[in-house]
């Protein structure tokens, strides 16, 4: 198996945490009974890539209401080994987006305001259990300890909340799908079982369908609001396009994948346009994977024609062919591409464009054709102009 592709497995670990109350509904619960109960589990992070722990973070937000567990949410995990400080930045929630549209759906906690006020005395040093699956436990070296601190990200982002752990809890034979709530109930209860931390995100990669909907719940903080309009409206024209271009050099070896037959019409995050049913899923092309400057300018110029654009953004992780662009449509277009530190910034102008053509593959993508669908704004992919509507009601 491919060294890029065993990476975009390991997106399925990763540190995170929740928990519940001893109470029969949240609403007779007292502050006492509500904080007691707490589970664990970050946000799925591998290779690091922001679109991956948006869906991890969906499924574990299902997944704490499933077994009625208070989710903590965890800060948001970014690589920084290519530029200062070299290292994993953990960048609260909050940051982002904000915290209390979550708790119409569930009950949550920021990490950081649990570890300081309510760990010291519901989940002190000495008491701090891990929970893996026993094949997970093979990796260790008494192959019964779970290793909740191998490598990166596990060790640096527990690090960062100095935790270690005393002892670990192994399982088999449930999953974290729908299907196991009662299984994870009565397997592990609250009343035995206070704090549930897991290596991994309990959650599946990519976010199942009926979890899409759960993306109107992230909404982004007054500072991301803020950064973002202020950019579009000193940039860009309306109306304008964005586009995702995800053309790097690893995502070239993905892509090759299709080539050779080793990946089929569910790969990563296709599942969104060519449908999650496996026997009913449209062909997954080239295209729609790693689209070449002829399919980009083939989509550009039906949207920009169909809406009438002023402008293009675009958002990518290599080569934006801003010039190629530009002279493409004679210079009657203004072309943007802010290749931001923090790449939300280009997630936030996406969402707001009057037209968005994404990569089907991606997470990143993804995450943007989720938001839009939740408010009705038009998307499509390279490759598909017209995308099937998927069997959710947002």
């Amino acid at each position: 198996m491919p060294g890029w592709w065993r990476r975009a497995l390991a997106a399925d670990e990763s540190p995170w945490r929740c928990r519940q109350p001893r109470c029969s509904s949240s609403s007779s619960c007292s502050f006492r009974g509500w904080r007691r109960e707490m589970a664990r589990h970050p946000p799925g992070t591998r290779p690091g890539r922001f679109g991956n722990q948006a869906e991890h973070f969906l499924g574990a937000l299902a997944f704490a209401r499933a077994l009625n567990r208070t989710l903590a949410v965890p800060p948001w995990i970014e690589y920084r080994h290519h530029r200062p400080p070299y290292t994993n930045l953990h960048v609260p929630y909050s940051e982002l987006f904000r915290l209390e549209p979550l708790r119409r759906y569930h009950r949550v906690i920021s990490l950081e305001r649990f570890m300081e006020q309510l760990a010291p005395r519901h989940w002190p040093p000495g008491s701090r259990v891990a929970y893996c699956f026993e094949a997970a436990a093979q990796r260790s070296a008494d192959k019964s300890t779970c290793p909740m601190k191998d490598g990166n990200p596990f060790g640096p982002f527990w690090d960062q909340f100095q935790v270690d752990f005393d002892k670990s809890e192994l399982f088999k034979g449930i999953s974290f799908s729908p299907a196991y709530k009662d299984h994870w109930i009565q397997r592990f209860p609250a009343s035995e079982h206070p704090v549930l931390a897991l290596p991994g995100a309990p959650a599946q990669f990519p976010v199942l369908e009926e979890h899409r909907p759960l993306q109107k719940y992230m909404e982004w903080s007054d500072a991301m609001v803020e950064k973002g309009e202020g950019y579009i409206q000193s940039l860009l024209l309306r109306p304008y396009v964005g586009i995702h271009l995800r053309i790097g050099s690893d995502w070239k070896n993905a892509c090759n994948m299709l080539k050779d037959g080793t990946a089929g019409p569910h790969f990563m995050a296709s599942p969104q346009c060519v449908g999650y049913d496996r026997s009913a899923a449209v062909p997954l092309t080239m295209d729609m994977c790693l689209p070449d400057l002829r399919e980009i300018k083939r989509a550009l110029k039906l949207w920009v024609a169909k809406i009438e654009a002023k402008s293009v953004y675009i958002a990518t992780d290599s080569e934006p062919y801003t010039t190629e662009i530009q002279q493409f449509f004679q210079g009657k277009l203004k072309v943007v591409s802010l290749q931001p530190e923090v790449p939300q910034i280009d997630l936030y102008i996406l969402g707001q464009s009057d037209h968005f053509i994404g990569n089907c593959v991606s997470s990143f993508t993804a995450f943007v054709k989720r938001e839009r669908d939740i408010h009705g704004k038009p998307s499509s992919f390279f490759g598909m102009d017209h995308p099937p509507r998927l069997r959710d009601e947002f």
